[in-house]
């Protein structure tokens, strides 16, 4: 996995805490979330919630934008309408 550009990123731990201590430090865990830390919350050992940053406007403003350049470029190759039935059958071809 050396020279892999996400390395660092997979070999971080979460943070976890017990559902006690997330009561009390909030404020604090909120602040780890907002510079993109994910923190998981537990219950006697047993994960029960996940803390994690919110999407932000400009993520989806990105996906929307992406998405109109792929139906720009199908009208222009003159691919017509995407069909989700005859895209599900091929799909469901390698089922069987």
């Amino acid at each position: 996995m050396l020279g892999w550009p996400h390395s660092q990123h997979l070999q971080r731990t979460m943070k976890q805490v017990g559902d006690l201590e997330a009561k009390d430090e909030l404020g604090a865990l909120l602040d780890l979330v907002e510079h993109g830390e994910e923190v998981l919350i537990t219950r006697r050992g047993k994960a029960v919630a996940r803390l994690v940053p919110a999407r932000s406007q400009a993520r989806v403003e990105e996906a929307l934008a992406a998405g109109r350049r792929i139906r720009e470029r199908a009208k222009k190759l003159g691919l017509g309408p995407f069909d989700w039935e005859e895209w599900k059958a091929y799909r469901d071809e390698g089922r069987r």
